[in-house]
């Protein structure tokens, strides 16, 4: 089960409440904290979170620097939970724009927490799905091997079931769109920071009553074309 999520709605969560949007990522990254431990206990095996998107880069020089604090922090300070709950951590994206204490950072939690059998958390970093599916295309290798390189897991373990977007947007905004070919989608009115585990279980419950059908028929309509009088 690989659950992706648009963590969308910090900055207006804060600028609702009449505070800084450094606030909003505050209480974003509380947030994370809360939507990994539901995961692994809703059953969910890899869970990727689009943290901060190579167009993110336009944003002011204050608000980036303050962003990519706040991932060194969070990696630092959750890297010992992660390995006592079995949480594997690894980043996609870029790392050549990255500050060398970040890069350092990520390498070793990456490195404590490449064990972790209970759940894949992926951070997506100066991520762009379109820049992703270039460089593969250009690497000359089959295709869903290279992905599989880029992603750091098994190729099998890339396809995203399910896609939550939070913030009420309806868009991908060029995240993991190869991934997502036929992943099922929820879009969320509640901002980042309001997430929680209750709504990743509604999000998931959701989930589980739809029909995947990957291309094909429903199962009823299956039956009558084969002459079943069911």
């Amino acid at each position: 089960m690989h659950v992706a999520i648009i963590m969308d709605g910090n900055g207006r969560w804060a600028q609702r409440r009449g505070l800084p949007r450094t606030a909003g990522h505050r209480a974003g990254a509380r947030a994370v904290r809360a939507v990994v431990e539901a995961a692994a206990q809703q059953s969910v095996d890899v869970l990727t979170l689009y943290a901060f998107s190579s167009d993110n880069w336009s944003r002011s020089k204050d608000e980036v620097t303050q962003l990519m604090r706040l991932l060194e922090r969070y990696l630092i300070g959750e890297t010992a939970r992660c390995v006592k709950n079995g949480v594997r951590v690894c980043l996609i994206g870029r790392r050549d724009r990255l500050s060398p204490s970040l890069v350092q950072a990520i390498e070793r939690t990456e490195a404590l927490t490449a064990h972790g059998p209970a759940l894949t958390l992926r951070l997506a970093v100066d991520y762009s799905a379109r820049a992703t599916i270039m460089e593969a295309a250009r690497a000359g290798a089959a295709f869903e091997q290279r992905m599989s390189e880029l992603g750091r897991l098994p190729a099998e373990s890339l396809d995203v079931d399910l896609l939550i977007r939070t913030g009420g947007e309806r868009r991908l905004s060029d995240f993991l769109l190869w991934e997502c070919a036929y992943a099922e989608l929820v879009f969320s009115q509640v901002h980042w920071p309001d997430f929680n585990a209750a709504c990743l279980a509604e999000a998931l419950t959701d989930f589980v009553r739809r029909e995947r059908r990957f291309g094909g028929v429903a199962p009823t309509a299956a039956l009558q074309q084969a002459g079943d009088p069911r």
